[in-house]
């Protein structure tokens, strides 16, 4: 005979399960997969990726290098980069890439813009053989739009290593700071460099 406390624990569970099928479906946690981007500083990149439709979240971070635990004083060998968390339904890996090309200077491999040295440089880091295959045809395509040798483009790609969160104010800071990270994609020459490589329509 089963008792009532069994038969309402199970209700309970019942109900709590419905709930995360309804709130939080299977389907959707399945579909998110991730991508990581180095180009330039993480605040620009972060912002310019996470408006687009099928992008869950994105975080600014450090990865490349050794350095465990690294900080915005201390990231020697690391790149800025930032995680990127989509849903694969609604933008494909591919559309993801071609959106952070249009969002980068491709021939500059010393920096992006006004920020110069390593911890700046372009670099895709791919997790799998199928990311690394995505790359390199999007890689031709960005060539031929460009019309230059796919050797003239400078983005580098690496295995996806260890991603550190930035500290906390670094991120959302587009959001958070509008006037300083205004002033700072302006000043730095972002967008006027963006446009003379892609276009007006950039």
């Amino acid at each position: 005979m089963i008792s009532m406390n069994k038969i309402l624990r199970r209700l309970i569970v019942t109900f709590m399960l419905l709930q995360l099928l309804i709130f939080c479906p299977l389907q959707v946690i399945a579909e998110s997969e991730e991508a990581l981007f180095a180009g330039g500083c993480f605040w620009c990149l972060e912002h310019d990726l996470e408006k687009l439709d099928g992008v869950v979240s994105a975080e600014s971070g450090y990865s490349g290098g050794d350095i465990p635990n690294p900080t915005y004083e201390n990231h020697s060998g690391h790149q800025e980069v930032v995680k990127v968390i989509f849903d694969s339904d609604i933008i494909s890996y591919k559309d993801l890439l071609k959106q952070y090309w249009v969002n980068i200077d491709p021939f500059d491999n010393k920096g992006q813009f006004c920020d110069r040295g390593d911890s700046y440089k372009p670099v895709i880091f791919t997790s799998n053989q199928e990311q690394v295959l995505d790359v390199k045809e999007i890689q031709k395509d960005i060539s031929a739009a460009l019309d230059v040798p796919v050797e003239q483009l400078k983005v580098e790609i690496f295995d996806s290593k260890v991603f550190w969160a930035a500290e906390k104010y670094h991120q959302d800071f587009a959001v958070k700071n509008p006037l300083k990270y205004n002033f700072y994609r302006s000043s730095c020459g972002r967008d006027n460099r963006l446009r003379k490589v892609w276009g007006e329509n950039k």
